[in-house]
């Protein structure tokens, strides 16, 4: 199965309205950068345990570990929880970026160091949500 229909699937198992919710964030973030690589993590190990949701991923970094490793991985990450949602924005170096930036003008939403999460799209502000998926998908250096 290719990472287009796996996000496919995975989306179209959720239950609405978080299915349409999902539907619009991808569509939203495919309009902000339509030709970034596209992942899909079932939110399993290598021993098939479940240690997190399943997640789509936009973009493209390079993360670099302490012990000189690295791995490549998404920049922006969007996954249905039990509660709502959650959008990651992966690789920023200053924790409390997006909840000074975008923490308030977001409407219903919790924002941690890399984290917004929210119950649906309508209890939030699309275009400042968009605006921190845009910071998430910015080129790397």
């Amino acid at each position: 199965m290719t990472v287009r229909e796996q996000i496919k699937k995975y989306i179209a198992s959720q239950p609405e309205p978080k299915r349409g919710d999902m539907q619009e964030l991808h569509r939203l973030t495919l309009q902000v950068l339509p030709a970034c690589k596209l992942w899909f993590f079932d939110g399993k190990d290598s021993d098939d345990k479940t240690v997190a949701n399943p997640t789509i991923g936009y973009g493209l970094q390079t993360i670099e570990y302490s012990n000189g490793t690295t791995r490549d991985f998404f920049q922006v990450g969007v996954s249905a929880n039990k509660t709502g949602i959650s959008v990651y924005i992966l690789g920023i170096k200053d924790k409390t970026y997006l909840a000074h930036t975008y923490g308030k003008k977001l409407g219903k939403a919790s924002v941690t160091g890399y984290c917004i999460r929210f119950k649906t799209l309508k209890d939030i502000n699309i275009g400042i949500l968009e605006a921190a998926i845009r910071y998430g998908l910015r080129p790397r250096k």
